[in-house]
């Protein structure tokens, strides 16, 4: 879609550059839409909040929106026009296809061009997964996706501290993004701060009670109450299993200790066994006990990955 907007003498000037958070929100109208909008969208992707006095959506919509672009840091832009204030500008755009009969609409502007748009009133939530599509189009990241990133290395280093510090900076810009919350979680966990886990899995926003980040790290937590207990009878278990290789109590109570310890294969292993010899014993418990694995490993982790494969194929075969 190509735009030929009015612009006042005086106005046209080089498109600005990435603004700053602070300084990404603007007002704006058919005068300055060309500089504002068009132009200034061939560097940074620009939001436009259509809106008016009399809409009640309006209201809900745009607070919003102006979070998600302060929290994007300068890497989008907002430009609110009032469609009363603005009638000949309306009048050219519907012209050219952008169907502004009701409000709130917001279109996405990027290379000059239109690259999306929606209508009616979103959640934040919403808001921001349709400014995540718009940066990725645009070859760019929300901030909180790099900080993301930062957070799971310092995971995966052995830097648990770091690592929380980092998703509780995510949270503070986005509340209910599961992935941190569950990254929170985790760290903590690594850190031997059980109970601080604990806590925060209770502040996990309830509409986020069953995301697979959030199952996972409950999972992780039960499982690592779990281990704690049956590590110190690890030899034990070995011993029982010697004498009577189907004692399949002590085979699982195996597998719990040598999750607690990281040998994640060999847990999987012993619960594998369980399934092969007797897989109706204590109720599919093994079969259970192995899908708790998975959530808390995550269903990406090459040790559930390879244990699934196993799985399957005793199921299935």
């Amino acid at each position: 879609m190509d735009f030929i907007i009015g612009q006042k003498p005086g106005q046209a000037g080089a498109p600005p550059g990435a603004p700053a958070a602070d300084a990404a929100i603007m007002d704006g109208d058919q005068n300055t839409f060309m500089r504002d909008v068009v132009d200034a969208s061939r560097q940074v992707p620009v939001l436009v909040d259509f809106w008016a006095t009399w809409c009640g959506p309006c209201k809900t919509l745009t607070p919003a929106l102006e979070k998600v672009v302060r929290s994007a840091g300068g890497r989008v832009r907002l430009v609110k026009i009032d469609i009363d204030k603005n009638r000949a500008l309306v009048q050219q755009l519907t012209q050219l296809g952008l169907p502004l009969q009701s409000v709130p609409t917001v279109a996405a502007f990027w290379q000059g061009q239109i690259a999306d748009l929606f209508q009616g009133a979103l959640p934040e939530s919403e808001v921001r997964r349709f400014v995540e599509g718009l940066l990725k189009i645009a070859g760019g990241t929300m901030p909180g996706a790099d900080l993301m990133a930062e957070a799971k290395a310092a995971l995966e280093q052995g830097a648990p501290d770091e690592a929380a510090e980092l998703f509780a900076a995510i949270l503070q810009q986005e509340p209910e993004n599961p992935e941190a919350w569950g990254g929170l979680i985790r760290a903590r966990m690594a850190a031997g701060q059980e109970e601080e886990a604990q806590a925060t899995l209770a502040q996990v926003p309830n509409r986020l009670a069953e995301h697979a980040e959030i199952a996972g790290a409950r999972s992780a937590l039960a499982l690592a109450a779990e281990g704690r207990r049956a590590q110190g009878q690890l030899a034990t278990f070995e011993r029982r299993l010697a004498a009577d290789p189907a004692d399949h109590e002590a085979r699982y109570e195996l597998a719990t200790a040598l999750n607690a310890m990281g040998r994640r294969e060999e847990a999987a292993e012993a619960l594998l066994d369980i399934v092969r010899r007797d897989r109706a014993w204590r109720e599919d418990a093994a079969r259970l006990q192995l899908l708790k694995l998975f959530e808390a490993w995550g269903f990406d982790d090459p040790a559930t990955l390879a244990a699934r494969r196993k799985l399957s194929a005793l199921l299935f075969r």
